[in-house]
């Protein structure tokens, strides 16, 4: 194998592929990337793979000789990394997985392996592509993403439950703590077979790890040109495909909960208000929050037409902040976790957002006035005493 590529494409393409190289690999080889060079279509394809999450990118180069080995990621992306721009040659002897690797300013040899114990990335044969406008995809990510749960023992909960209908993509996130839902329009973007426009996208629901969709999210972010995602599923498995690009990912298996019988559909109480000025204020006060429970108090004054925000610490101290608002309904005092709240302000993309809510301990639900169509519930915290 001998190929000429400039550093900036390799060490992007490297960077890349690495996030699916397992920080505690079960098998040696499965530390390293995959790199295989094609002299015919002037290629050249890397692969990491941890048997959950595998990410696969291909990009041009000069290649003299075909050929194709693995090496170990971490080592090479610290030397690819920090190589000067311009171009670098890359060959390995025929029979040893030895790499040599030649800059402006050095040479470099690094001991590899053959491909044979390497993983293939699974494929999903004879099934149609449904493709999902980047643009919509982006938006549903941005703003479910962050509520999934960290709890591996909680584990269909650490993913995003996707829905795709025939004109919308839904996106479900939740912790047991607090519930996104993002409503997203789907427009086919190789629908132009008019006879039966339906045909082309089959609606089903599937759950995918938070972790490969914020690979997918990188990978979208640097390739903002394309106008779709090919996503393709079977039994267990999905596939994300996007120009030279390819992400595999297990789905999570489990029954995701019927996270829209969680929220209410009438309310006793409305609060309209201004998102950043709400986030603002409890960025300050949060600084005086108690670190086991994040704990921020909110009193709605319907007289006034004012929002109180109060942290009561006796270790560390207390602060008051107010705002106006418009107010339907009585008073009432209840309580957050203030991450919870501040998450879901930042996801939340509008100038004035709307608070519904009905007793003190009942679901609150929070949704932009104009603009993407989504839902933030988040449960607060019974005040004692």
């Amino acid at each position: 194998m001998k190929l000429v590529c400039t550093q900036s494409e390799l060490n992007t393409n490297l960077s890349l592929v690495s996030r699916a190289v397992p920080s505690r690999p079960t098998h040696p080889v499965l530390a390293n990337v995959k790199l295989e060079a094609n002299k015919q279509t002037q290629q050249v394809s890397l692969t990491a793979f941890d048997l959950s999450l595998g990410i696969q990118t291909s990009f041009a180069a000069q290649v003299e000789e075909s050929g194709h080995l693995t090496l170990p990621a971490k080592l090479l992306n610290d030397i690819v990394s920090r190589l000067p721009g311009g171009e670098i040659t890359l060959d390995d002897e025929a029979g040893e997985a030895m790499c040599t690797l030649r800059s402006a300013s050095g040479r470099y040899q690094v001991r590899g392996m053959g491909t044979e114990e390497f993983p293939e990335l699974p494929v999903i044969e004879n099934r149609e592509a449904t493709h999902l406008p980047t643009a919509a995809l982006m938006e549903g990510l941005r703003a479910s993403l962050f509520a999934t749960s960290p709890d591996e023992t909680k584990q269909v909960l650490t993913g995003v439950h996707l829905t795709v209908k025939q004109d919308s993509l839904e996106f479900a996130a939740t912790d047991g703590h607090r519930l996104a839902v993002v409503e997203t329009a789907h427009q086919d973007a190789d629908n132009e077979e008019q006879e039966q426009p339906t045909r082309d996208i089959e609606e089903f629901e599937v759950t995918v790890p938070a972790r490969a969709l914020r690979e997918l999210e990188r990978m979208v972010g640097m390739r903002q040109s394309a106008e779709s995602v090919s996503l393709y599923i079977d039994q267990g498995q999905v596939v994300f495909e996007l120009a030279d690009q390819r992400l595999t990912s297990r789905t999570l298996e489990g029954q995701y909960p019927n996270y829209r019988q969680l929220i209410p559909h009438q309310f006793e109480r409305q609060v309209t208000l201004d998102r950043r000025q709400l986030l603002s204020a409890l960025e300050r006060i949060a600084v005086l929050t108690d670190q086991k429970n994040h704990l921020v108090k909110c009193s709605i004054d319907s007289l006034n037409e004012q929002i109180y925000l109060s942290v009561e610490s006796q270790d560390i101290g207390s602060g008051r902040e107010s705002m106006s608002a418009q107010i339907s309904g009585s008073d009432i005092e209840l309580a957050f976790n203030v991450k919870y709240l501040m998450d879901g302000l930042k996801a939340l993309p509008a100038s004035e957002i709307q608070m519904q809510l009905n007793a003190a301990t009942s679901p609150v639900i929070l949704t932009p006035l104009g603009g993407l169509k989504m839902t933030y519930l988040v449960m607060p915290v019974q005040i004692r005493g």
